[in-house]
């Protein structure tokens, strides 16, 4: 039995998958025609027998991979169901999502489109999220008995160690107990996560479900990573720079965290204020007009990076023309704050010139931090819930 439904993003929502079953398998598929006959050859021989079970594939693809999954659904003993999204948001973490709503069983096992995710082990994750009363079950490539011997060359293998490492070191509460973040085989259970809580940038869609709403019991599957059947890897340069801004998401989603890493790019904007005072005062330019322009190297330079690496998913809340404008007066505004304050704290309190501007610039720091926050990157108030207030 096969259903076909090809919907927008916004209404995959509402859609319901008939007939649930015990388990629902998500795929998200990019491009995987030649792919798709085995995979479900691969899911017909070794899960139903198992366990009753569903598939939803979640197709962002361009060629014809929507027709070939319904052709080849019409042989399989179980429901499937496409949804094909015409603008691919989040990437196939984001259609893992769509999935994940889409899903009609309590327990959801997610898996790549290209076979190297061996469906016979489907019955095993679920099996022990069950008997450890699991909420999340992770196929790992790291554990006794796992093997990532599919990864094709030493240069793939040294990027999955690199970004393995960076995960967990990055996040080692959320992501203790959990040795392969970067699986994208696992199982959860449905109860246990909030898809609209999920904000997914790419392909790595674990991480984002264990940092972001993890269940407090976790239980690992070693397994041994396949070759891909037929087609290309969607590894590629523009994944990975996709997969490091999720990280920055991830890991400033805490607001002290935030702060730390606003701290840090205002000092990365040492160099470029330094340079320009360095050459604008060769030239001659007298230091005190320079170091007011140098300062707005600086500011630059600080915007460039805040933008980019900590309030990247709140740009849409101003246009960019108004965020540049009040970043920069809260940047300035700190310059004419600090040479006041300092002389309030020498003046006043009789402190030491040097703890008194120790002191004015973590005041200063601070307040540029909360001003950046709300003035330039909070959502405005709506003109209703102003008129409401």
């Amino acid at each position: 039995m096969s259903q076909d439904h090809t919907v927008p993003t916004e209404a995959v929502a509402a859609t319901e998958v008939p007939e649930p079953g015990a388990v629902t398998i998500v795929v998200p598929t990019f491009n995987e025609s030649a792919n798709i006959r085995r995979l479900l050859h691969q899911i017909t021989e070794s899960v139903p027998s198992r366990l009753p079970c569903e598939v939803v594939f979640v197709d962002d693809s361009t060629d014809d991979t929507p027709e070939v999954i319904r052709a080849a659904a019409r042989d399989c003993p179980f429901p499937v169901t496409v949804l094909h999204r015409e603008e691919p948001v989040g990437g196939l973490g984001g259609a893992v999502v769509e999935g994940m709503k889409a899903a009609g069983s309590d327990w959801i096992v997610v898996m790549d489109g290209d076979c190297q995710h061996p469906p016979s082990l489907v019955p095993e994750l679920v099996a022990t999220g069950e008997r450890a009363g699991a909420g999340l079950v992770v196929a790992s490539r790291y554990l006794k008995g796992g093997s990532r011997a599919g990864l094709a060359g030493s240069y793939r293998v040294a990027v999955s160690r690199g970004a393995t490492w960076l995960t967990k070191s990055l996040f080692p509460r959320r992501l203790h107990g959990i040795s392969d973040p970067m699986s994208g085989f696992f199982a959860i259970r449905r109860g246990d996560v909030t898809a609209e809580a999920l904000k997914p940038l790419g392909y790595k869609i674990l991480l984002e479900l264990a940092v972001r709403s993890r269940p407090r019991t976790v239980g690992e599957v070693p397994f041994v990573f396949q070759e891909r059947f037929a087609g290309a890897s969607k590894s590629t340069a523009q994944e990975g720079l996709r997969f490091l801004r999720h990280l920055a998401g991830l890991r400033t989603a805490d607001p002290l965290a935030r702060m730390v890493v606003f701290g840090l790019i205002g000092l990365t904007g040492f160099a470029p204020n330094l340079a320009a005072l360095w050459a604008m005062t060769e030239a001659g330019l007298h230091y005190l007009p320079a170091e007011i322009a140098a300062n707005q190297f600086g500011v630059a330079w600080n915007f460039l990076l805040i933008e980019k690496l900590l309030f990247r998913d709140r740009r849409r809340h101003r246009h960019w023309a108004d965020r540049t404008l009040r970043f920069a007066v809260l940047a300035n505004a700190d310059l004419v704050l600090r040479i006041p304050l300092i002389a309030l704290l020498v003046g006043r309190f009789g402190l030491a010139v040097l703890p008194a501007t120790a002191i004015a610039l973590v005041i200063t720091f601070v307040l540029r931090f909360a001003g950046t926050e709300a003035l330039v990157y909070l959502p405005r108030r709506s003109r209703t819930a102003r008129s409401t207030a």
